[in-house]
């Protein structure tokens, strides 16, 4: 715990076997009062891994998407009445050890979500970030910034901490099941008013890191934009896509998550 509230650790998994272990190991238990694995249908031993460390692990029967592996990971945390839920890939890009650092800057009310930054002291072209990449977000994070009238570094960062109140009220169950989800997220955030903070945060590539092919970064790309574009849309009034509107699904804490045990 920080300052009375519980931190959950959540990690959206898809073959991380090989860098599981390593990413866990340094976690600082000290502060963290649960981690949580949902292993969307892996190929590989991510789950028995995980178990074997002792972490609490759902598994998805189907692959659903980085998105729908997020609001399993997001669900599960709210049940175990988590007020902080850290979200850390477990492919060992981010240091786990920023983790008390993001969760502070929530605990002390400072703000309601953190984004750990690898565009600071350009701590992504420094870590191995594609050139392709780094410009590609430099891009889109420009453009997003212009239509949401903010002034983020970075907006596509995987390492991320909300408190329970952003996730509880956030409309996520209507939103993307791929990777657009993560920016629909930051979206609705500015949308209903919360406040989001950015750390500094080396990042590394390397081989077992997890990271999306051109076809998919051009997709994702395309996607961003669309949602900066309805951001500005809703935010003035304009017309409401979706996720934007009163109606919008929030998260069902009702949803049957498959826990695996040993």
């Amino acid at each position: 715990m920080i300052n009375g509230k519980k931190v959950t650790v959540i990690m959206p998994a898809y073959n991380a076997e090989k860098t599981l272990e390593k990413t866990f190991s340094e976690i600082y238990k000290e502060i963290v009062d649960s981690v949580i694995l949902v292993d969307d249908n892996s190929a590989d031993n991510t789950k028995e891994i995980a178990l074997n460390l002792g972490i609490t692990t759902i598994v998805h029967k189907n692959n659903l998407g980085y998105g729908a592996n997020q609001k399993s990971c997001y669900i599960a945390a709210l049940r175990e009445g988590a007020d902080i839920v850290v979200m850390l890939h477990p492919d060992y890009q981010y240091t786990p050890k920023l983790i008390p650092a993001m969760a502070s800057m929530i605990a002390f009310g400072e703000y309601d979500a953190v984004i750990a930054s690898r565009m600071l002291a350009n701590s992504a072209r420094k870590g191995g970030m594609p050139l392709y990449k780094y410009i590609s977000n430099k891009f889109l994070t420009a453009f997003q910034n212009i239509l949401t009238g903010k002034k983020l570094s970075e907006y596509h960062s995987g390492f991320r901490a909300f408190s329970a109140e952003v996730l509880k009220t956030l409309p996520l169950g209507g939103c993307d099941n791929d990777f657009i989800f993560d920016n629909e997220m930051l979206a609705l955030s500015f949308y209903y008013g919360f406040k989001i903070g950015e750390i500094s945060c080396p990042t590394k590539y390397f081989p077992d890191a997890s990271s999306i092919n051109f076809k998919r970064s051009v997709k994702y790309g395309l996607g961003v934009l669309k949602v900066s574009v309805d951001y500005f849309l809703a935010n003035t009034g304009i017309y409401k896509s979706k996720i934007f509107r009163k109606d919008a699904k929030k998260l069902n804490l009702n949803e049957k998550l498959e826990y695996c045990s040993l």
